[in-house]
């Protein structure tokens, strides 16, 4: 973490001070007031004392003005956040556990039709661009047979999860708070408005995860443990769930970890095809716009998720393999 900020704090000297003042200026006539900006931040002091303050300015909250969301970076992000991580809570587990599922029944089972139907789907998968796979599902499901609308909620729902005084906003999540508010039809509705951009994630992302699966399968049932297991009787099923499965699932956690903190960022194709306005939006927005607050704050983000995904990946390791736990 104190790289990355090192890194980002780098690249904003590649500003001019003037340019690095207007981050801060959030109305018109604050635009009057650059040189009181650049005196107020330190841009005009030595580069030590510069990172000092600016690293104060960064653990205090305050990380600028977002142009493209016309508020504080710190208050749009909370309002882009549980967009994404609403997405993200239902796209992460079909991912892993069905990228797992795929990859472990391939291994056992190589060169069967399956098999071989796995590996074309995973080609596919992996080779195919998420936009145009996205639009082609919203084209077919909600184009021809308008079954799941793109967008977050319905438009008679929108007003209503607007209101303060109707709706209370606990998380941010509509599929939750529609649970807490004893609104069933707006989780039912927000859960319809997932199903294409879930399944989306889930085709794509998960190509990756299983054939590294299927990979780590195939090696482990090849091991002498596995021919000993089989010479001393045991049925096919409990030696690939219970024996050759956990060994196989170390490289699966890595690559699975480093998938679900990418997830995070924000799937940028996803969001804009279907229409959520969640960090994937904002972050595409705000490249587009030059909008520097936020591309830097969302790159100090990235590098916290990174960081506890890898922390939570090596207290996996331990788990899966006792090896580890024990060493």
């Amino acid at each position: 973490m104190f790289g990355v900020s090192i890194l980002i704090f780098g690249l904003m000297l590649t500003f001019s001070p003037e340019r690095r003042a207007a981050a801060f200026v959030s109305t018109p006539q604050m635009a009057k007031d650059i040189p009181v900006l650049i005196k107020k931040y330190g841009f005009d002091r030595p580069y030590h004392e510069q990172y000092i303050t600016w690293f104060k300015q960064v653990t205090s909250g305050n990380l600028g003005y977002s142009l493209v969301a016309s508020r504080s970076v710190l208050e749009a992000f909370w309002y882009y956040f549980p967009i994404t991580l609403e997405l993200n809570l239902y796209a992460a587990p079909c991912i892993i556990l069905f990228g797992i599922w795929m990859g472990t029944i391939a291994g056992r089972k190589p060169n069967s039709f399956f098999d071989h139907f796995s590996r074309i789907f995973s080609i596919v998968g992996w080779s195919l661009p998420t936009f145009l796979f996205a639009l082609v599902l919203i084209m077919v499901f909600y184009g021809y047979f308008s079954w799941f609308p793109p967008g977050i909620v319905s438009d008679e729902f929108t007003m209503l999860v607007r209101d303060p005084a109707l709706f209370n906003q606990f998380t941010g999540m509509y599929t939750i708070d529609g649970i807490l508010n004893g609104r069933l039809d707006v989780t039912f509705n927000a859960l319809k408005h997932l199903v294409l951009p879930v399944i989306t994630e889930t085709i794509v992302i998960c190509a990756l995860l299983m054939r590294v699966m299927r990979s780590g399968m195939l090696e482990e049932m090849s091991k002498d443990y596995v021919i000993t297991a089989r010479a001393k009787g045991a049925d096919e099923k409990t030696i690939c769930l219970k024996h050759a499965r956990p060994n196989a699932l170390i490289p699966v956690i890595t690559i699975a970890g480093q998938l679900v903190a990418s997830l995070m960022e924000g799937s940028i194709a996803v969001e804009i095809v279907f229409n959520r306005q969640g960090l994937g939006w904002w972050l595409a927005s705000s490249a587009t716009q030059l909008d520097m607050p936020v591309l830097m704050s969302m790159c100090l983000f990235m590098a916290i998720v990174f960081v506890l995904v890898n922390l939570v990946v090596d207290i996996l390791y331990a788990y899966v393999d006792p090896r580890i736990r024990l060493s």
